[in-house]
């Protein structure tokens, strides 16, 4: 197969270079943010740290307990799930703050939306687990 940039010894052509290098900078640039934002809500959100805490028990538990590849996945998944979702409401959270710290219903409705999510995520796990795992250990 004939890569159109790379033609067919598989060599960059100078001037695709360029282009490539801004790229590569770029993802370089987002794995570092992306760090940031992790240690930035390790250093300020309580919840975070509370569920990276259980996600640090779990998620091997959940290696150890799954018999097929799929069924690590889902149940380590259903761990990760709630930790993406939590990042997203502080992130909603910090934005709402960073607006106004004036009381809002607004504002409110938008941070219960957040907290509800997680809460929803937080429900996930043990009804994922359960369904997983239930077969094993009562059947």
């Amino acid at each position: 197969m004939k890569d159109e940039h790379l033609g067919d010894n598989k060599t960059p052509p100078a001037d695709a270079m360029p282009g490539l290098m801004a790229h590569l900078t770029h993802v370089v640039h987002a794995f570092g943010w992306s760090l940031a934002g992790l240690r930035s809500a390790l250093r300020h959100e309580t919840s975070f740290r509370l569920e990276v805490s259980l996600f640090v028990i779990l998620a091997p538990l959940g290696v150890s307990l799954g018999r097929s590849g799929l069924e690590r996945a889902v149940l380590v998944g259903s761990l990760l799930l709630v930790l993406i979702v939590e990042l997203m409401n502080s992130a909603v959270e910090t934005a709402i703050d960073r607006i106004s710290d004036e009381h809002h219903r607004l504002s409110k409705r938008t941070k219960d939306l957040g907290s509800a999510a997680v809460f929803l995520c937080l429900i996930n796990v043990p009804l994922t687990w359960g369904l997983i795992l239930a077969d094993r250990f009562l059947g």
